[in-house]
């Protein structure tokens, strides 16, 4: 007995010791391969949280695709080629991709013609065979078919890689200066060999320039020093066509093609060789800069100095990522349910990215240097704010408040070297104008309620209130329209006069502009509380409600919807399964896109028991399956934005196991671990933080309050530790088929509501819920959340 005792002690702390090794390094959980196919548009490679530097593979198309790239992270999982290594990627980006900037590639064959001639094809790329690459948080590797190992790490603004080259062979490594993933108008090289560095420019931007002729620009250009830990010769530079062996400097760009993507026989670069009759192992660390080339020197000695090994700084990189992951602690669950949750955690904290150097200094949306406002730790860009306004910049700011306070100061700084417009789509130090609305407001808006002050708050407020009620040139201008209209509020002027968006004006689909702009109403009547302007937030909450002038109780026979309306106060044809006149989805799919006031909703669509019996039909097949995605028009896509609140509008109607039932069934189709567990792009974060809320059995549902709405939890245990207090989610009977809430006590009083207060977030608390398989028709059915309007 004993030693029984004895063995199942042992047993016991070793058990323990798992776990415990586990939850010290809960980045081992992370799959950076999730997204990397079915259209998730993820990269794999070496970065860092909220990064300026992600180095990662930029691989060839896949078969029968006239493509620089594979897809927009510059990676495509079905893809077999490797072109290079980049030193920044946007994670999960639609349109043709962004930065992509300076693919460095080894290669063991000679470099006779130029690489960026039409004829070399693909004679510098390599293949790639998935069983020889391998990837976690900070670090990259990988063995290519031509025999080097290439093995990467990143710091916030250097990277560092290794490659081992085999012996007998040449052993190069091209710089394709001017080869960012969507071209580029100029770029430098400068090789010295004295100093084993090789440094340079790229010029760029033209995110997704190609769908606006008159918005293919270039708006940031990036420096590097890369310096080598051993000699090397002079390989030379090229440019188009023409190679120019021994040179030491180079220039050219790509220009911009029409479909998104550098024309063919265009670009330059230049390369050097190693000596590898015996095999040569080199290290690089490069570092980069938005700034100036002494920023990127500057960056470089600060952050990988000579004599930094690999080794370390993915070990740093693995420790950094721990520590921002480690904020949530899961216990319990399936190992692939934990991965996909730290997966989705990990994508949620890759962007907005640093465009800050180290010492402070950033180039502004005005081609200016600038330094960091006082209290502000970094200045951030890449803001998707379309996207990342309905539960990213809530999630990242719950973890980090000070971070988010850094983004919403990036946000003013970028609007006031930009003429006054707050931007929808910043990348890097430009402006692109993507996507429609005005989500500057209830992103601001956001950052505040959930902990993020150290902003200047009534500067702010000041600014998107004059945006929101003087139009300007550009917001009258048809410049880059449709995708990219230059204004901040394009068509301004009518919303003003006709409290609509009608067919016609300016703006991308009139009718999801609506939606758009009421939202962005509603978050700045929220900001304008914050900042202590009563008749403003009144004005602005009235202004919110102008939704309601394009609902048409006659749209169709079935019943009424948001449909699009002429100017002139007219509803022409409509049918709720087209796009027309909406942004990326459906007059069906937009009907549920009013998350602050379901109260309203509910009441034009004829009561609690229509709304039902509509939301019913819209997850749901004719024969009762599950149309959650891919089910067609007239049903919800929750792999994209307009969607992804529908859900929980069951709350509103007394029926919260209808939407535990469907969000669970959404996490379970969409989100796996594998490459294709993410059915659509990723949105530079947004979609992956709505699975992180999911799993946690909570949702920020309104534009720039800190309410939540509950759900129910996927695993047992979640802690989140931040500041301004704990959060403690405890669920007896989890189960991924279990999602009823029989029971919820807050702080150990029973709750019987399926909401909490601001209150929760300001404060934190403790949640304990009773789960199980069966629906409980009697929990949360008297209080539904607040509607405000």
């Amino acid at each position: 007995m004993l030693l029984s005792m004895v063995a199942l002690t042992a047993a016991t702390a070793a058990a323990q010791d798992v776990d415990q090794a586990h939850d010290a390094d809960v980045a081992g959980s992370v799959n950076p391969f999730v997204g990397t196919t079915n259209g998730g548009n993820t990269f794999p490679g070496a970065t860092r949280p909220f990064g300026m530097v992600a180095f990662s593979p930029e691989q060839t198309p896949l078969a029968g695709k006239r493509l620089p790239i594979a897809a927009p992270g510059g990676y495509e999982w079905r893809a077999n080629g490797v072109r290079g290594f980049s030193l920044t990627h946007v994670s999960g980006t639609g349109c043709a991709g962004a930065s992509g900037d300076v693919p460095i590639m080894p290669v063991t064959v000679p470099i006779e013609r130029s690489p960026s001639s039409v004829e070399a094809g693909l004679s510098y790329a390599s293949l790639l065979d998935h069983k020889a690459e391998s990837a976690s948080p900070g670090a990259y590797s990988v063995k290519l078919d031509n025999g080097v190992k290439v093995d990467l790490g990143a710091t916030d603004r250097t990277a560092v890689g290794r490659f081992a080259f085999p012996a007998g062979k040449p052993a190069n490594v091209l710089f394709r200066t001017s080869d960012s993933e969507v071209g580029s108008t100029a770029s430098t090289i400068t090789i010295d060999p004295s100093t084993r560095t090789v440094s340079g420019t790229v010029t760029s931007g033209n995110f997704c320039g190609y769908l606006a002729e008159d918005r293919r620009e270039s708006y940031y250009t990036l420096h590097f020093v890369a310096v080598f830990d051993q000699q090397f010769e002079v390989g030379g530079t090229w440019r188009d066509e023409t190679v120019n062996k021994r040179a030491v400097t180079g220039a050219g760009g790509t220009g911009y093609g029409t479909q998104g993507h550098p024309p063919a026989g265009k670009g330059s670069g230049g390369w050097i060789s190693f000596d590898s009759d015996h095999g040569a192992t080199v290290t690089v660390r490069i570092g980069i800069s938005y700034v100036d080339q002494a920023g990127a020197r500057a960056n470089l000695q600060r952050e990988s100095p000579a004599g930094t090994s690999l080794d370390a700084v993915q070990a740093a990189g693995r420790a950094e990522w721990n520590r921002a992951l480690g904020t949530i602690k899961i216990e319990g669950g399936a190992r692939d349910d934990r991965s996909v949750f730290y997966s989705a955690l990990y994508h949620s904290l890759l962007t907005p990215n640093l465009t800050s150097d180290a010492d402070g200094r950033y180039r502004g949306f005005d081609g200016k240097d600038h330094r960091l406002f006082r209290g502000q730790a970094a200045q951030y860009a890449n803001y998707s704010g379309w996207d990342v306004y309905r539960s990213q910049l809530q999630l990242v700011t719950l973890l980090d408040p000070q971070r988010g306070s850094d983004i919403a100061q990036s946000l003013l700084n970028q609007a006031d070297q930009n003429g006054g417009v707050w931007d929808r789509w910043t990348h890097l130090t430009g402006a692109t104008s993507v996507m429609n609305g005005d989500p500057s407001p209830p992103s601001l808006a956001a950052i505040y309620a959930f902990g993020g002050r150290s902003f200047d708050l009534k500067r702010a407020y000041a600014s998107l209130k004059q945006a929101a009620t003087v139009p300007t040139a550009k917001d009258l201008s048809g410049k880059g329209c449709p995708v990219m209209c230059v204004g901040q509020r394009p068509g301004l002027d009518q919303w003003l006069r006709l409290h609509y968006m009608p067919v016609g004006s300016r703006g991308w689909g009139s009718a999801s502009d609506t939606l758009e702009m009421a939202s962005a109403d509603f978050g700045l009547a929220q900001l304008a509380r914050m900042a202590g302007d009563r008749v403003g937030e009144r004005r602005f909450l009235d202004r919110s409600g102008w939704w309601r002038n394009l609902f048409n109780p006659n749209a169709t026979a079935q019943g009424g919807y948001i449909q699009p309306r002429k100017a002139d106060g007219s509803w022409p044809p409509f049918d709720p399964a087209a796009d027309d006149e909406f942004v990326e989805g459906s007059g069906a799919q937009y009907l549920w896109m009013v998350p602050f006031d379901p109260a309203g909703l509910i009441d034009v669509l004829g009561g609690r028991d229509a709304f039902a019996r509509r939301l019913d039909a819209f997850f749901r097949t004719s024969t009762g399956e599950w149309a959650v995605t891919k089910a067609g028009p007239l049903h919800a896509e929750l792999d994209n934005e307009p969607s992804i609140a529908s859900p929980w509008l069951y709350l509103f109607v007394n029926q919260p196991w209808k939407t535990q039932a469907t969000v669970r069934a959404s996490m379970r189709q969409i989100w796996t671990n594998t490459p294709e567990g993410i059915s659509g792009n990723d949105d530079l974060g947004e979609m992956s933080s709505w699975y992180v809320w999911s799993a946690l059995g909570l949702y920020p549902l309104y534009p720039g309050r800190s309410e939540l709405v509950i759900g129910s939890p996927l695993f047992p245990r979640a802690t989140i530790d931040r500041p301004g207090g704990r959060i403690s989610i405890r669920a007896t009977g989890a189960e991924p088929d279990a999602p009823y809430v029989r029971s919820l006590r807050l702080n150990g009083r029973a709750l019987d509501q399926a909401w909490l207060p601001a209150d929760f977030v300001a404060h934190g608390g403790t949640l304990d819920f009773t789960l199980a398989k069966d629906p409980e028709r009697t929990w949360a059915i008297k209080s539904p959340p607040p509607s405000f309007h």
